[in-house]
């Protein structure tokens, strides 16, 4: 099969994928809003850094060292298994002690015993890290559509089934980790491999060298990007860390489904073709444009239609996420831009580089942090969007250097995709107030300003002859 055959395949896989999952998890958190409280949502979302530190451990340094590398044996990947399983260990233990003070900090008793509980995850995540990473390297994004869509929907049966007998908060930790059971249990099925009795120290310091450091950076990442989680945990309720978490989630939805496919398809096909400056620009420049070309419509269109689609979906307790949901809809645009300009430094070993432009990002959002909880829970999330633009031309610097596309160069290729998507936008308000004005129910709204939203964007696309139209009618097509 072709490069680009194998990357078209890769991508439609991996968008079932991450549509299978995420229409399941929709679904089943559609049911968990109605049945729990706000505040109950809240608990989970002051767990989620020490969720995302142990997930860092487990799918960042060593895994994408596998990813990348060209030689590997059966040595490589057993070393690496030992030692994601046995960090998973040491870091569950550290949370397992560390229970009552987190519960201390946010003066919340009950989340000792939810952080002692969910955490068990990580270990169970560990067992399968390596399968998974095999499934990347060779590109084998179906059998991982065939392994991820049914635990989530058994996790969220047993998520749900739990929240109707009564359980509250526990109804979502028990779902995780039914889900992380079900999943690793399938990828050693799945993947036909089995770890060896090994563990080669030169393999392992191999790995360790280049994976340290995208460990270090992705945990920097992971640790400010939660820091709002943090701080909203800290010094505002439980029911506003919710509200926060469901907005969140609903930006994440799209973001997730459409530029987490594309990215795990293209981190191992970049790293295919790392040699080759002027094929890696081009295809850099490809993906981008068509991710953007569907993420930034849809996230405009949702946060026009943002206080009819809570409402429908999650009732009207979940209201007051709508205004931090329009403001988070503008990080999105940009987050898979983020993404492709890291990938170019990883694809060329630069992982140091990586790092180095963690610590210089951090720097800049823990000062964002300081300036905007001086003006509330709202200037947190105006900072998050001024930090997001400032984070791409950092991003980007190396880009320029490595395969001389500039970020003043991808500004101008994806800027007639946000400039259209603004416009229809802006039509698309105007047709809800329309529908707003003669009191139309909130489905009516969504129906045909859904509709109206698409057909127009669509349509100027098509007058325009945008290149990323064409693109994608030919993905469709595959």
């Amino acid at each position: 099969m072709s490069l680009r055959k194998q990357a078209t395949s890769g991508f439609v896989w991996t968008f079932a994928q991450q549509f299978g999952n995420q229409a399941s998890s929709f679904l089943v958190s559609l049911v968990l809003a109605r049945l729990l409280l706000p505040e109950e949502f809240g608990l989970i979302g002051m767990i989620a850094i020490f969720v995302s530190v142990g997930n860092v451990l487990l799918n960042s340094g060593l895994t994408q060292s596998l990813i990348r590398s060209k030689k590997l044996n059966d040595d490589d990947y057993s070393t690496v298994f030992y030692f994601n399983l046995l960090a998973s260990i040491v870091i569950y233990l550290i949370i397992y002690i560390s229970g009552p003070y987190i519960a201390n900090f946010y003066d919340q008793p009950i989340l000792k015993d939810i952080v002692r509980l969910y955490c068990v995850t990580f270990i169970i995540s560990a067992f399968s890290a390596v399968q998974s990473a095999r499934l990347t390297k060779s590109m084998n994004f179906k059998t991982q559509t065939i392994i991820a869509v049914p635990a989530t929907v058994v996790g969220g049966i047993v998520g749900i089934s739990m929240a109707y007998m009564g359980f509250g908060v526990w109804s979502l930790v028990w779902s995780q980790i039914a889900s992380s059971l079900l999943s690793s249990i399938q990828l050693w099925i799945y993947s036909k491999w089995v770890p060896a009795r090994v563990f080669k120290v030169d393999k392992f310091r191999n790995h360790f060298n280049f994976g340290y450091k995208i460990t270090i950076s992705s945990l920097l990442n992971r640790v400010f990007d939660n820091a709002y989680l943090i701080i909203i945990g800290k010094f505002f309720s439980p029911a506003q860390v919710g509200f926060y978490t469901r907005a969140e989630t609903m930006k994440q939805l799209p973001v997730t489904n459409i530029s987490n496919a594309l990215n795990k398809v293209t981190y191992p096909l970049f790293a295919s073709i790392q040699d080759d400056d002027v094929r890696l620009k081009r295809v850099y420049k490809q993906l981008m444009q068509m991710v953007v070309y569907i993420i930034t419509p849809v996230l405009i269109f949702l946060a026009v239609l943002a206080e009819p689609t809570f409402r429908f979906l999650f009732t009207s307790k979940w209201l007051p996420a709508v205004p931090y949901f329009q403001i988070l809809c503008a990080t999105g645009i940009l987050y898979p831009i983020h993404a492709y300009n890291l990938n170019v430094l990883k694809v060329k070993g630069r992982s140091d580089l990586f790092l180095k432009l963690a610590f210089y990002k951090k720097a800049i959002t823990l000062m964002g942090i300081v300036i905007g909880i001086q003006f509330g829970i709202y200037g947190l999330l105006y900072a998050q969007v001024i930090l997001s633009f400032i984070a791409f031309y950092i991003n980007a610097y190396y880009t320029d250097r490595f395969i001389n596309y500039s970020a003043w160069e991808q500004i101008k290729d994806i800027s007639p995709i946000i400039t259209l998507s603004i416009f229809c936008g802006f039509l698309l308000f105007l047709v809800d107030f329309y529908l707003q004005a003669y009191d139309m129910i909130d489905f009516i709204r969504l129906a045909i300003g859904g509709l109206a939203g698409v057909f127009l964007y669509l349509s100027i696309s098509f007058f325009l002859k945008f290149e990323s139209l064409n693109k994608l009618r030919n993905i469709l097509k595959f």
